[in-house]
């Protein structure tokens, strides 16, 4: 439990009575038999809210604190959850895959009893285990986990070396929600004299972590060698099971609602407190971050100066979890609704897609680039350029480039041959990364740079 968990709160105003309570008994020996939690009213001046409470009785040697008053479920009694959440669903798919062991955990009890006095408070908003359709496409993309040559995945080593600038972490809240996010300082960024930076907003895919996203792109390494921040959101277990970017969910493709909001808002708070140079903010990501990524140019064109994305999907290819599986699968065709009516000429972009990638067809990198060039063309030409190349282990691949009327290359569309759904030329150490291909976070940071508004 985090330490947070194990401190009175202060007083936030006058208790009710309580409305809720739930217990759970004859769990394991040194498992919270006795755990309960209930749910409180509180009168906060003239407004009034819910509030969490769970105790439980000494017992000696036992793992969990012996009572603990959770003032801020969010902070503390909500880590509790996802944290036992996570444990019981590796440990019970371990057993599945062993067949050893009995079907139900121990501690599902406890998790449920959490879960019901948070649900009833309304501090969770989340469907009963197993019962997440959205889960349905992280488990997709998680299938899909790359594979090195021989078909083995390879082993996480951890960072070869630490980058030499702080890994931050913080926390943003705004009406449209809540979001944790790390952020990467290089150490250039605080010797004088000092100009404002660029910065790299980095989406992760489903199942993974900011930590783990960084790993496997090594962009960190990048903006120590380049003198950039990035930051890294990290999506909310409660917001998606898989901890997927929620592309495809029609309340989630629109400005100033839903998630857009919330990373466009982590965007400016970064921006508003290091000194950023705000024509040259750009956002990028992997799968699921790489199709919010495209949402985020989508819908705030002055804000991001360009687009990186990487095994990812059109603007609105879905609007729900069985057309994202059509679009995943079969490619997005004209499911995908033009931009042509937002207020962008269309946002410089680079994409990456193997044409092999199993999870989401190749065909939609394609639809990106089409969605941005037609756009683009509405006020001008473009030409193109094709090149080919081999990459470290020998795999081939194909880049058009689209060059503006002014002969500035505003769109790079690289396609991966026998290449699946990963990170090219990324590191072992993070997942959804194969180390074969062109280094695409290099290529990324090399177009990126070469944009300002």
């Amino acid at each position: 439990m985090p330490a947070a968990a194990t401190r009175a709160s202060p007083t936030l105003g006058r208790e009710s009575q309580s409305v809720h309570a739930a217990n759970c008994t004859n769990a394991a020996p040194h498992l919270p038999d006795n755990l309960r939690c209930w749910v409180v009213r509180m009168d906060v001046g003239t407004r009034r809210r819910s509030d969490v409470r769970c105790t439980r009785l000494q017992r000696p040697h036992a793992p969990f604190v012996r009572t603990a008053i959770i003032a801020s479920p969010s902070e503390s009694l909500l880590n509790l959850y996802r944290d036992l959440k996570e444990k019981i669903l590796g440990s019970m798919e371990a057993r599945k895959a062993t067949h050893t062991g009995p079907s139900k955990h121990p501690r599902e009890g406890v998790l449920q009893t959490i879960q019901q006095a948070l649900a009833s408070a309304g501090l969770l908003r989340e469907s009963p285990p197993h019962q997440d359709s959205n889960a349905e496409i992280g488990e997709a993309y998680n299938r899909s986990s790359p594979k090195a040559r021989d078909g083995t995945r390879p082993p996480p080593t951890g960072l070869e070396t630490t980058p030499e600038g702080e890994f931050l972490g913080h926390t943003y809240t705004s009406s449209a929600g809540t979001r944790t996010y790390k952020l990467y300082v290089p150490a250039s960024y605080w010797r004088e004299p000092r100009d404002p930076v660029p910065m790299l907003l980095m989406l992760h895919g489903c199942t993974q972590s900011p930590e783990d996203f960084a790993a496997g792109t090594r962009m960190n390494f990048l903006a120590e060698r380049h003198g950039f921040l990035v930051v890294y959101p990290a999506q909310d277990a409660n917001a998606n099971a898989s901890k997927c970017w929620n592309w495809f969910r029609a309340e989630d493709q629109k400005r100033d609602r839903g998630e857009p909001a919330i990373i466009a808002g982590i965007t400016r708070e970064v921006a508003r407190n290091y000194q950023v140079d705000e024509r040259r903010l750009f956002v990028a990501g992997l799968s699921a971050g790489a199709a919010m990524a495209v949402v985020l140019g989508c819908t705030y064109p002055e804000l991001y100066a360009a687009v990186g994305c990487h095994s990812g999907l059109p603007y609105a290819a879905a609007h729900d979890v069985p057309s994202a599986f059509r679009a995943m699968r079969a490619g997005s065709g004209s499911g995908a609704r033009s931009v042509s009516g937002i207020e962008s000429p269309g946002m410089p972009t680079i994409v990456f897609h193997g044409d092999t990638d199993k999870t989401v067809n190749y065909s939609n990198g394609a639809a990106v680039v089409t969605q941005v060039t037609s756009t683009r063309s509405l006020h001008a030409p473009l030409r193109n350029s094709v090149r080919t190349g081999v990459g470290p282990d020998g795999r081939k691949y194909t880049r058009t480039i689209y060059f503006d009327a002014d002969d500035r290359p505003v769109v790079e569309h690289w396609v991966l041959h026998d290449f699946g759904h990963a990170w090219s030329g990324g590191s072992p150490a993070g997942s959804h990364s194969d180390p074969g291909g062109p280094d695409a976070s290099a290529e990324m940071v090399r177009f990126f740079l070469s944009q300002h508004r």
